[in-house]
């Protein structure tokens, strides 16, 4: 299974930056839960969002909780981080992460992407 985050960049505080991670690789399964995760210089790996494969499940975590929206498209498989109203404390490497089985946690995922850096400026 191969991840490909993209979409990172800068962008002013109170705007607005859409991620996109790409799966593919013969054994990656349309119904794993995808999700994101972010971590900053000097700070561990922060949980951001998560959706089961029909989006029956979608969790996110307290820092991001009503201006982040995850969604994805199992034709194309894609999974997307609408982030909105950022904030300088956004600024972090965020990874796009997938699993068999769901997760809320950096301890779970089995695979990763190689990351995409989001700096946002005051």
């Amino acid at each position: 299974v191969q991840l490909q985050a993209s979409g990172g960049g800068l962008v002013q505080a109170g705007g607005s930056l859409r991620l996109s991670c790409a799966a593919s690789g013969r054994t990656f399964s349309s119904t794993y839960v995808m999700g994101w995760f972010r971590q900053a210089p000097g700070k561990e790996r922060e949980f951001v969002a998560a959706i089961s494969w029909r989006a029956g499940s979608i969790d996110y975590g307290d820092s991001v909780k009503g201006r982040f929206t995850i969604s994805r498209d199992n034709a194309k498989k894609m999974v997307y981080l609408q982030m909105n109203s950022v904030k300088p404390e956004d600024t972090a490497v965020h990874y796009c992460a997938a699993h068999p089985s769901y997760f809320v946690d950096s301890t779970r995922p089995r695979y990763w992407g190689q990351g995409t850096l989001v700096t946002v400026s005051s």
